[in-house]
């Protein structure tokens, strides 16, 4: 089938617009004599929808909670929030709120990079293939069928040309659609083996010692293998920036120590920072101030976590040498072998004259991926695509809670919030993603009975779901409180992660049928 796009192109002084049609479901839209400062790039095309079809419309960032709808539903913004809320917490710093308009209305679609129309197992996928010259933004109205294709470019400056667009179109069944995408986008995933073990956050959060570590570290012997990954999370640094030298009242015989005692259990080692997150209350914001992302000069608040925290900018000299020192002291002195690195999306919230948004998180992920060399990366809140082939390995979905929705005030606000529900939903939504771009983390499950208020049913769907849809499998319990009953269901969780799944069905709840040693098997929930 062929479609048909009305496209305009706005700059300074300038305007152009036309009709375009895929070719080998491609469309490269380039404009000559494009020159001065773009105002807006757009492409229009019609989409019939039915009651019975489906919408996915990717979120901003990993933790964007985003999932299949139908048409008269709608995609949800911070319009309702409070503002003096708003502005205490900076809960639009999160996604691409500050960036982009949220109608919400019955019937309106938003996502980011791709998105697709389903009809029960045929699938139309309109995703970018470069995202370089800024975000593929996707508005459907089902009111009007109309879908508008937008590149976010505005205030970057044409010198006789741009990318327009870049995207694959295409119908067919779900592989054969996702696996097109990615070809036609020239992605070639990291070599990403399945990862199993233990994550310190969620349940001690950022209440760890050498203590603490060293307890959940003898209770991790207990039950995992050679080779898991044994990850010290937040809660190991003074604060949040200041990444050179530990806590000192936390871990008084440092991160070397550390990495060392995990090494000697025959674990990977596994730390989490923050790179270009700097909270107020930390020793850099204090000595730097001037290496804090600003924009129209002045400083850029990413977010309410910990004293609220900026973006540190990506451009000054100090801020790549200083984060050249961290790594080099976490991977050479220290002997850490894996990152998560999280809150990536602060180092890019805006583009310049000479940069989209987008071409900025790209840039960033390239340094890090330079900083860590060989070294695995475990991506976390950051702009999906932009990590596509340049992270081992990278989270899919929000945080989890440890209640299935997290607590009821919290339910009103920005769509990156904690939320196991939110976290399947997301990841059910994003399972095309697994070994396709990257390998797919899922967030941990949970066995523990204390520190968790989900039921032993939702404890199984999501341990269940992680195992069957990510490449990532880790927990944050302390297997050594773990009784013999709740070992054979670890046991029973890892050996589900070698199934392979045969399809994934979400029209009457989850369906996934998937074989395991040579039988077929249906999880339904």
């Amino acid at each position: 089938m062929t479609h048909e796009l009305n496209w305009s192109v706005t700059a300074e002084n300038f305007h152009q617009e036309g009709t375009c049609s895929a070719c080998n479901h491609e469309i490269h839209l380039k404009c000559s004599g494009l020159n001065g400062v773009l105002q807006s790039v757009t492409a229009v095309m019609r989409i019939a929808v039915t009651a019975d079809t489906r919408i996915f419309m990717n979120g901003y960032q990993t933790w964007t909670w985003c999932k299949e709808q139908k048409p008269e539903e709608k995609t949800r913004g911070v319009n309702r929030i409070p503002q003096f809320l708003l502005k205490k917490y900076s809960f639009d710093r999160y996604g691409d709120y500050h960036f982009t308009e949220y109608p919400y209305r019955d019937g309106f679609h938003q996502g980011v990079s791709w998105c697709y129309f389903r009809n029960g197992d045929q699938y139309f996928l309109i995703a970018s293939t470069d995202e370089e010259g800024g975000y593929t933004q996707f508005f459907y109205d089902a009111d009007s069928g109309n879908l508008s294709i937008r590149r976010d470019c505005e205030g970057v400056e044409a010198d006789g040309s741009y990318p327009l667009l870049d995207l694959y179109l295409a119908e067919g069944k779900e592989a054969e659609v996702f696996d097109g995408w990615i070809k036609a986008a020239r992605i070639h995933p990291l070599s990403a083996k399945k990862l199993y073990g233990y994550s310190s956050w969620y349940n001690r959060y950022q209440n760890i010692s050498e203590q603490s570590i060293q307890n959940d570290l003898n209770g991790c012997r207990k039950i995992f293998e050679r080779g898991d990954l044994f990850q010290i999370d937040d809660g190991w640094e003074p604060a949040v920036g200041d990444w050179l030298i530990p806590d000192a009242g936390k871990f008084p015989a440092g991160m070397k120590a550390q990495a060392d005692a995990i090494h000697a259990s025959g674990f990977q080692a596994g730390l989490w920072l923050a790179p270009f997150a700097a909270e107020e209350k930390s020793e850099l914001v204090q000595k730097h101030p001037d290496w804090i992302l600003k924009h129209e000069g002045k400083p850029w608040k990413c977010g309410g976590n910990w004293s609220s925290f900026y973006g540190l900018d990506l451009d000054h000299p100090g801020v790549q040498n200083y984060l050249k020192e961290v790594f080099h002291r976490v991977f050479d002195e220290w002997g850490f072998d894996l990152v998560k690195l999280d809150f990536l999306y602060a180092a890019a919230p805006f583009g310049s004259r000479t940069e989209s948004r987008a071409g900025r998180m790209i840039r960033v992920m390239k340094f890090l991926r330079e900083l860590c060399g060989s070294h695995p990366i475990l991506g976390c809140g950051v702009p999906v695509m932009p990590a596509f082939g340049l992270t081992e390995y990278c989270r899919t979905s929000c945080d989890v809670s440890l209640n299935f929705d997290d607590v009821l005030y919290m339910r009103g606000f920005h769509r990156e919030r904690n939320s196991t529900k939110h976290a399947i939903e997301t990841n059910l939504a994003r399972r095309q993603l697994n070994g396709r771009v990257f390998g797919s983390d899922p967030d941990v499950f949970f066995l523990r009975k204390d520190n968790c208020r989900l039921s032993e049913a939702q404890k199984n769907q999501l341990a269940t779901l992680d195992a069957l849809t990510g490449t990532v499998f880790l927990t944050s319990d302390d297997p050594g409180s773990y009784t013999e009953e709740m070992r054979q269901k670890y046991r029973e969780y890892r050996h589900l992660t070698e199934a392979k799944t045969e399809s994934v069905s979400l029209d009457h709840g989850i369906s996934i049928t998937y074989l395991l040693d040579g039988n077929r098997h249906v999880f339904h929930c």
